[in-house]
């Protein structure tokens, strides 16, 4: 066994008995499949700024910030300060509230083509609810999606996001769905209005992430999601752009403002929850106001979107308020943020050039990833046929031997909670690994 591997065994051992716990009441000793990986997960029981601390006591820089949701880093003062006030008058409602209304506005003023939108719990609900529009506004079935790419565990999108992609997702998932989803090559913009021309007859959206997430971190090309919009916009169909995870990530004016997209629909969540459950689906009125349940009576004429126990709760509706008022007083944040990627995408790059390691280091602002065994990243098949296992090896590396943490094999993010010190030792720990000769052995 190798001794990174030992090191963080010797490091964690209350985790592993509290896993082996964990797998006698949860399937796979987990609650969501990517937060497993080799040998056991630690256990976390309190987060601070960048920090993660475990139950054995190890504290690790986190890269992987709650799914890349908290760009402000873990309990920051300013959100903690409103959730204290705020669980003082309760956390649960069931009714209408003040403060979604005070968020829904601080949204729609950030994102103007939020003209209306629909809270719910997580982003594969706002995702579910935006194609369920497009299908009710348009009148036809089939949906287009990039290879790979990834829009939450709802039925409808659960096609062509896991390796090898025409295989079938799994048991449990009814077959005659996937006939109504078809898939884009990401970045390839030629292949990619072939297969629209094949279904434009009953195409009712195309939704894309503008950058590809749990799919590698890819930007797009230039023109692509332009591309995508011309022609979803004469053909009649829509556009629906998933800013799940670059909403407010990007900028404060989310990723189609940086690309200068104009969706019929998007979704958001992760940032704008604050920490706390959300999605969101905004849009256009007359797409978002066919799910009135005030002005259609008639429920056959009404798209049933709904919104969960939980939507709009008072405690989401006030870390997501006050997270986002953060921002707007602050937004010199993007600017520090998005300095932080740059300088940890370019320093990895020189090192595993230097040392001759085919690699890629993809991103765009905050976010980065490391694809081994590719000079050229473009699309989720390149990064499925990047060395998954030299990556997870690095990552457990950085975990056991520097306390640095990223969810192995999954994209990294920064917040406000780091500092060029944090990307100085990222870089120094790398060259370290780099010189045990970890990412020299063989799979």
């Amino acid at each position: 066994m190798r001794d990174y591997v030992k090191n963080y065994e010797r490091k964690t051992i209350k985790s592993k008995r509290l896993y082996s716990r964990a797998a006698k009441v949860f399937p796979g000793g987990i609650s969501h499949n990517i937060r497993y990986f080799e040998p056991y997960p630690f256990f976390v029981n309190s987060a601070k700024g960048k920090a993660l601390h475990d139950v054995d006591g190890n504290q690790y820089t986190d890269y992987w910030m709650g799914h890349w949701a908290l760009i402000l880093g873990h309990s920051p003062r300013s959100v903690v300060n409103a959730l204290a006030a705020q669980i003082q008058n309760g956390t649960l409602y069931g009714t209408v509230n003040d403060v979604s209304v005070e968020l829904a506005e601080t949204i729609q003023n950030l994102m103007p083509r939020a003209e209306m939108m629909r809270f719910s719990t997580t982003g594969s609900e706002a995702t579910m609810y935006a194609v369920r529009l497009a299908r009710a506004r348009t009148g036809k079935r089939v949906i287009a999606k990039a290879l790979g790419g990834w829009h939450g565990f709802n039925t409808t999108l659960m096609q062509t996001v896991n390796y090898p992609f025409e295989a079938e997702e799994g048991p449990g998932l009814v077959q005659d769905e996937g006939q109504y989803v078809e898939s884009l090559p990401f970045n390839n913009l030629e292949a990619s209005l072939k297969v629209l021309e094949t279904i434009k007859d009953d195409l009712a959206c195309i939704i894309i992430e503008p950058v590809l997430g749990g799919a590698g971190c890819i930007p797009p090309t230039e023109g692509y999601l332009k591309g995508l919009q011309e022609f979803a916009n004469k053909n009649g169909s829509l556009l629906i752009l998933d800013e799940i995870v670059t909403g407010f990530r990007l900028s404060l004016h989310g990723a189609a403002s940086v690309f200068r997209i104009e969706p019929d629909l998007f979704t958001l969540g992760k940032i704008c929850g604050g920490g706390m459950p959300i999605g969101i689906v905004c849009g256009k009125k007359e797409i978002m106001s066919l799910a009135d349940p005030v002005s259609i009576r008639d429920k056959e004429a009404r798209c049933a979107i709904g919104g969960g126990t939980f939507s709009a709760n008072p405690v989401t509706m006030t870390a997501g308020l006050a997270t986002l008022n953060f921002l707007k007083k602050n937004k010199g944040v993007y600017a520090e943020i998005d300095n932080l990627g740059c300088m940890a995408r370019k320093g990895l790059s020189k090192i595993f050039a230097e040392i001759k390691i085919p690699c890629q280091v993809t991103g765009l602002g905050s976010i980065f990833l490391t694809h081994f065994g590719k000079e050229v990243v473009q699309d989720a098949n390149d990064v499925a046929t990047s060395d998954k296992g030299l990556l997870a090896r690095y990552h457990l590396a950085l975990m056991a031997d520097h306390g640095i943490f990223f969810l192995p094999t999954k994209m990294g993010a920064f917040s406000f909670a780091h500092n060029v010190n944090d990307v100085r030792r990222l870089l120094e720990a790398t060259e370290k690994i780099v010189q045990s000769g970890i990412l020299k052995q063989s799979s």
